[in-house]
């Protein structure tokens, strides 16, 4: 396994959309936006997505568009524009629309303030009309979270938290700016579980400076212990020309292609051995839970907050840097605050830029997600769903040889499944589909 890691140590997207983000342009602007909220069909469930740009101090290991911030000030003035925008996109739709899940990521949502929390969903239950079963998630960060605040979020009807942990070392924590000691977040987790948020994910990293197969194999057995319903394991993605922030961390004392499969392969199978599912690339939930269920019956689907349950089939992004996708394409907001708030004051959707997809571009993003899914796509299947025809991937399926001649997928009856020892490298096996990919090299992370 360990030549394998070094013969594919290559630099693919993520896969949380096709085409991925660099991808987008200019041609969607914001009366496209308009015209795409006017044509949807009223019995469209939505799921909606909330950006909270702030962090009172920056992590070092961080890939996320965010802005520090000491006072609050900023915070309930970004508050107020946010509103203003819910506003903005709901008066466009022709109706008032379900919506069965609402994320806050960030950031750090819970920079807002307990109150803030009751005030913005009862916005949106005004707005929406949030469903009885809808799943309200937090992006939480337990340094900033006391007793106090856990009940306002229930209060305001939270029912799920993802909460970052990244690492439980001590000199991790340290290395990469984010101390958090185990006692702060077993504690924050009880607060929650005692106010009825029992639906708890928690995201860990592996290939940090200095990190140890030794060092994430007690990081599982410590989260796991805390028992949370899913588990995202991801892969340190250092990227320095893209965070400048990046170039803090001791580039040297980053775990090499072998040392990151190591452990992510010993991690991995603490969660197996305690019974969770492994699911896709790397998360891992408990057996009752939705994304176990979902992967279970081939509904699994993938989106730019990861894997997840949620089947709406339209995803609406308010705030900075929020990426929406519609049935028509993708949308992204504006990034500066500045252009954010001016945009919305003139009553007019912060578009920055997006992508109208063609039907090549559906056809391949089907593929994708399926096989980051489901590690496994029946192309005659494909061939037939979108009446193409079957020689169509002939170029793909000769890319795919060198992956089974290594044992990363089986190809038969054209149908290619990832092996297990292939789950790590899944990206590559995707990114054969990709039409894309050689116009962005150098934006993307490590395939493992």
């Amino acid at each position: 396994m360990n030549e394998l890691t070094k013969k594919y140590d290559l630099m693919v997207p993520r896969y949380t959309s096709y085409p991925t983000a660099p991808h987008f342009n200019e041609s969607v602007k914001s009366d496209l936006y308009r015209q795409w909220l006017e044509a949807l069909d009223p019995a469209t469930p939505l799921s909606l997505y909330f950006h909270i740009p702030f962090c009172d101090e920056m992590c070092s290991f961080c890939g996320c568009y965010t802005k520090i911030v000491k006072r609050y000030d900023p915070i309930a003035d970004y508050l107020e524009v946010l509103l203003d925008e819910i506003d903005l996109v709901a008066k466009a739709l022709p109706t008032r629309f379900k919506a069965s899940n609402l994320h806050w990521g960030g950031g750090s949502p819970t920079m807002l303030k307990g109150p803030d929390w009751k005030r913005i969903i009862d916005r949106l239950r005004i707005r929406f009309d949030v469903t009885d079963d809808a799943a309200i998630a937090v992006e939480l960060d337990p340094r900033t979270s006391t007793k106090e605040y856990i009940k306002a979020l229930h209060t305001a009807g939270v029912n799920r938290a993802s909460i970052g942990v990244q690492s439980f070392d001590a000199d991790i924590q340290k290395a990469i700016n984010r101390i958090q000691p185990y006692e702060m977040t077993a504690k924050v987790i009880g607060w929650l579980r005692n106010y009825g948020i029992d639906h708890i994910n928690m995201d860990l990293m592996y290939g940090l400076p200095n990190q140890t197969t030794e060092m994430v194999k007690r990081e599982a057995e410590l989260a796991i212990g805390l028992k949370p319903a899913r588990v995202a394991l991801f892969g340190y993605a250092h990227v320095p020309w893209m965070k400048s922030h990046q170039k803090l961390l001791d580039e040297d004392a980053l775990p090499d292609a072998g040392e990151r499969w190591q452990q992510f392969e010993a991690s991995s199978a603490k969660f197996v051995e305690a019974g969770y599912q492994a699911v896709g690339l790397d998360h891992f939930s408990l057996p009752d839970d939705e994304m176990s269920d979902a992967l279970n019956k081939g509904t699994l689907h993938r989106n730019f907050q990861g894997y997840t349950a949620d089947n709406a089939p339209v995803m609406i992004g308010f705030g900075v840097s929020a990426i929406g996708h519609m049935h028509q394409g993708y949308i992204q907001n504006i990034s500066p605050l500045r252009q954010y708030r001016e945009s919305i004051a003139a009553g007019d959707f912060p578009i920055e830029r997006g992508l109208e997809l063609s039907k090549d571009d559906r056809l391949r993003g089907y593929i994708i997600e399926r096989i980051m899914c489901d590690l496994s796509v029946d192309l005659s299947a494909v061939c037939k769903k979108f009446t193409i025809p079957k020689a169509t991937f002939y170029p793909e399926i000769e890319k795919l040889k060198p992956l089974s001649e290594d044992g990363i997928i089986k190809l038969l009856n054209n149908t290619i499944t990832v092996t297990e020892i292939g789950r790590p490298f899944v990206r590559l096996v995707a990114a054969a589909f990709d039409a894309y990919l050689d116009s962005g090299k150098g934006r993307h992370s490590r395939a493992v």
